[in-house]
C-alpha cells in the first residue's frame, strides 16, 4: 500500500482556494451544472447513488459545511488509507469543506455483482485496518494509530474507524481521520473525515450517524 501524504490536507487547501474564487455553496444547497456540460450529463448524476448532503456530517464549532457536486470518478487526490482500494470504474464522489481545517469526501461504487461489493467492501476494510502500519514503515519516523470503532447496524452493514497521525522528524503535524464503510445491495460507500489534531477531539458518536444516514441513502 503507497500512502499518499498530499491526501492528508488536500482538501482542506483546495477549499480555501475554491472559497476565495467561486460562490460557495453552503448547508442545503446546490450549485447549477456548468454551462455547455454534456447533455448526458444530469442523467449520469441521476443514476448515480445519493450522497450525504453538508448538514448530514458532524457539526463543526466554528463553520458551516460546504460541497460540491457529486461528480462521477474517484476524486482528483486518492483517499486517505484507500489509495489502492477503490476502483474507478462504477465510482462516484462528493467532496466536503469547512472555512477551518476539517473537510471530507464520500465515495460511492456500484459494482456489477453483489458479490463484488462484498468484496469490495472487504478490500476497503482491510486498507484501512493496515493504514496505520504502512504509513508507519513508509514514513519512517512517523507515527500513526488505528482504532476500531466497531459496526454500524445499517442495511448490509458498516464499519467506522479512525486513523491517527504523527510526524514530529518531518513535517511535524499530526492528523486526525474517521472512515465509516458500508454496503447497500451493489453499492459500497466510504465516507472519510479528516481535520489537524488526534483523535480524542474527532466527533465519533456524530461521525457513526453520518455513517448510518450515508449507508440508508444509497437505497433513496
Amino acid at each position: 500500500m503507497h500512502i499518499h501524504r498530499r491526501a492528508l490536507r488536500t482538501a482542506a487547501l483546495t477549499a480555501a482556494v475554491v472559497t476565495t474564487t467561486i460562490g460557495l455553496v453552503a448547508v442545503g444547497s446546490a450549485q447549477a451544472a456548468p454551462e455547455g456540460a454534456p447533455a448526458d450529463a444530469s442523467r449520469r448524476a441521476a443514476a448515480a447513488p445519493a450522497f450525504l448532503a453538508p448538514d448530514e456530517l458532524p457539526a463543526h464549532p466554528s463553520s458551516a459545511w460546504y460541497a460540491e457536486e457529486a461528480a462521477a470518478g474517484l476524486p482528483e487526490f486518492p483517499v486517505f488509507c484507500l489509495e489502492d482500494a477503490l476502483p474507478a470504474e462504477g465510482a462516484s464522489h462528493r467532496r466536503f469543506w469547512t472555512e477551518f481545517d476539517t473537510s471530507a469526501v464520500q465515495v460511492s461504487v456500484r459494482t456489477a455483482t453483489l458479490k463484488d461489493a462484498r468484496a469490495l467492501a472487504a478490500e476497503a476494510e482491510e486498507s484501512v485496518r493496515a493504514c496505520a502500519a504502512a504509513y508507519e514503515e513508509q514514513y519512517p519516523g512517523a507515527e500513526a494509530e488505528l482504532v476500531d470503532y466497531g459496526r454500524v447496524d445499517v442495511q448490509e452493514g458498516a464499519h467506522v474507524y479512525g486513523v491517527d497521525t504523527a510526524d514530529p522528524d518531518g513535517t511535524g503535524t499530526s492528523d486526525a481521520h474517521l472512515f465509516g464503510i458500508g454496503r447497500d445491495g451493489r453499492t459500497v460507500t466510504v465516507v472519510d473525515w479528516g481535520q489537524m489534531g488526534n483523535l480524542s477531539h474527532a466527533p465519533v458518536d456524530d461521525f457513526r450517524t453520518t455513517t448510518r444516514t450515508a449507508v440508508e441513502k444509497l437505497r433513496s
